[in-house]
This record gives C-alpha cells, sequence and structure tokens, in this order.
C-alpha cells in the first residue's frame, strides 16, 4: 500500500453522488463551530436543493488522492451598488488533517476565480466572531473585516410570523 503524497491535492465541483460526503462536511464544520445541535440538514435536502431543478447553491471538493480533505459551498448574490452578481461563500472547512497544506488558500483562489470567470463584483462571506484563526486566515488572503455592517437574521418562527 503506497501512501498518499500530501501536498498534493485536487479542487472540482461537487457531484450528486457526493452528497454523503457533504453532509459530512456540514456536521464536521457545525462541530468546530460550536453549532452541532443546529444541524437539521438531511442527505435528501442537500441533495434536492444542491442538485435538483433549481439549485440554490454550489460546492466544491477538496480531495488529497481520493480521501475528501476540506469544500467550499457558495452562491449568488447582487449588489445593486455594483449592479453585478457577487459570490458568497457560507461554508469553507477544511478537515484538521489535512490543514496547513494550503486547501484552505485554494478553495478560496477558486473560488475568486469563478467570481472573476462569472462577472462577480465581489467575493464575501461571514466569520465567527470568536474564530481568530479564520480570521487570521481570511486576513492573510488580503481580506478585511467589515465592521460597519450587522447581520440581521429571522429564522424558525420569526420567519413564519414576518411571512404571514
Amino acid at each position: 500500500m503506497t501512501q498518499t503524497d500530501l501536498t498534493t491535492f485536487t479542487i472540482s465541483p461537487a457531484e450528486r453522488e457526493d452528497v454523503p460526503v457533504i453532509f459530512e462536511f456540514v456536521r464536521e464544520l457545525a462541530e468546530y463551530e460550536r453549532l452541532a445541535g443546529r444541524v437539521t440538514a438531511t442527505r435528501e435536502q442537500l441533495e434536492q436543493t444542491l442538485f435538483g431543478p433549481r439549485p440554490f447553491a454550489e460546492v466544491v471538493i477538496a480531495r488529497v488522492g481520493e480521501k475528501p480533505a476540506g469544500f467550499a459551498l457558495f452562491f449568488h448574490n447582487y449588489s445593486t451598488f455594483l449592479a453585478r452578481p457577487g459570490v458568497y461563500l457560507e461554508d469553507l472547512f477544511v478537515r484538521p488533517e489535512f490543514r496547513g497544506l494550503g486547501i484552505g488558500r485554494a478553495l478560496l483562489q477558486y473560488l475568486a476565480k469563478i467570481a472573476v470567470e462569472r462577472g462577480c463584483g465581489r467575493l464575501e462571506w461571514a466569520v465567527l466572531d470568536w474564530n481568530e484563526p479564520a480570521q487570521n486566515f481570511y486576513r492573510r488572503q488580503g481580506a478585511v473585516p467589515l465592521d460597519d455592517w450587522i447581520i440581521y437574521r429571522v429564522t424558525d418562527e420569526a420567519l413564519t410570523t414576518l411571512a404571514q
């Protein structure tokens, strides 16, 4: 049995058969972010929303050999000020055993290329306020935090009430 060269990895768009791997990544990310109790997604829901008749997001997967090492899930948003679409990075996660190999940077670079190729005006994302390793990583890539914006969210019962 040969050992996998950890310095060689590939990144490619996810396919329908990758749903179980994507689901594992989502669960591992939620555990890392201390939010495992909030995961209600199922494999079936992921398959429908990522690969159904109307996909709402896209996923790319990094692999070291055949081993899934990390993923990025993203979708398009829109800037009225720019009158251009943007790419919103919802999740970027690299499994601990594959960190430090440049996979996170390569995933971010892959998304930046997609954004440029699609004529997008920006690539953006949110980071938990306690996650200093991620904040430092993103700063090293040239990202800057937007201190003048506060994210608001409506979910669950509040969302249902607002919709009535």
